[in-house]
């Protein structure tokens, strides 16, 4: 079966690879449809890992994939042939504390889709056949488009990050950084029930689909020095920011937006960060983090597949697997590109 698989920075192949076995006890086999490339990936492409991770052996990319249900093993229940479906990319281990106390997305043994953190690494998705067990595919409805419900793993991040801000109902809220995450969180928090919310990039393109996933406001802080300013009025206008960019410069930005007792949820991923200690001290902010998700996933996968939810306007395109190579360099163009998806040959 063809893999997209990357081999050292920059170097990425369509390989060969042996199909994917028959499915076990509990198991499924899938052949994925679409994939989308996602900041990790282009990290992995781009520069052959991120932080102290490093590629130290050919890994096929990608955790962002929906597909069709071929094969099933014996006792699976729930899925049938010929269904679609979303495919969860985290495999917790079910037993270690964390996945005991309900958070298995701090699983000590977890393995995640396209990560090079384990040697050998964990194989990624952008595989034309996937065997593993059923738990991780998600049912969806006949018609359901499987590029757009390609996306229910980053919504599902997104939805997390929501979660973790509790009630969001009559709060003005803040997005920093307008990417895919940022202008999910921007969908997400609407869902939720926030009363205004306001978007930030540096970037125009990104601030109008921001304003189509549902930002009333958007502030262009490339464009307008000063342009926060009315947001840091009498200590604060805003009750609740999530922080997408992983910028440290939008970190220190964010308190000085926040109310006094107001909350930041840090999603974005970005170089370690000196925090303004006596704001936060002062204005006695919150500050937590988000990462991953867990039961997020299927609620993602319906919200996308009923259509409560939008992520059309994402979606940049859809290149064939035959053109991953330009896939991933549009994907990095971000002057260019918001999500990008690798498509399958149907089986």
């Amino acid at each position: 079966m063809e893999a997209v698989v990357i081999h050292a920075p920059k170097d990425l192949r369509l390989d060969t690879l042996q199909g994917a076995p028959a499915p076990g006890p509990g198991e499924v086999r899938i052949a994925v449809s679409h994939g989308g490339i996602c900041g990790s990936d282009l990290h992995y492409y781009l520069h052959g890992g991120f932080g102290t991770i490093r590629i130290r052996e050919p890994m096929a990319l990608g955790h962002e994939v929906s597909g069709i249900v071929t094969d099933l093993g014996a006792g699976v229940s729930g899925v049938s042939e010929g269904d679609r479906v979303a495919i969860n990319p985290s495999r917790p281990c079910n037993e270690c504390e964390y996945c005991l106390r309900g958070m298995a997305n701090h699983c000590l043994d977890m393995r995640f889709a396209g990560s090079a953190m384990r040697v050998p690494h964990e194989q990624g998705f952008f595989r034309a056949q996937l065997t593993l067990p059923a738990r991780q595919a998600v049912r969806l409805s006949r018609k359901a488009d499987l590029a757009l419900t390609a996306m229910s793993e980053p919504l599902a991040v997104c939805l997390h990050a929501v979660a973790q801000a509790g009630s969001l109902i009559g709060k003005r809220v803040a997005v920093s950084g307008c990417g895919p995450i940022g202008c999910l969180t921007i969908a997400a928090a609407r869902l939720a029930g926030a009363e205004e919310i306001v978007a930030t990039d540096i970037s125009a393109a990104a601030l109008e689909v921001a304003r189509i996933m549902g930002a009333d406001r958007v502030i262009n802080l490339a464009a307008q020095e000063g342009a926060l300013e009315p947001l840091q009025a009498g200590k604060g206008q805003v009750d609740v920011l999530f922080e997408c960019s992983g910028a440290p410069a939008a970190v220190v930005a964010g308190c000085s937006i926040l109310r006094p007792r107001g909350a930041m949820v840090t999603v974005g991923l970005g170089p370690e960060t000196p925090l303004p200690m006596t704001v936060i001290v002062a204005k006695e902010l919150r500050l937590m983090g988000s990462f991953r998700f867990d039961p997020e996933f299927a609620t993602a996968a319906r919200l996308i597949d009923s259509g409560r939810l939008d992520v059309k306007p994402l979606l940049t395109g859809v290149l064939p697997v035959a053109q991953a190579q330009e896939a991933f360099e549009l994907a990095a163009d971000k002057s260019r590109a918001m999500k990008v998806q690798i498509a399958f040959p149907e089986p």
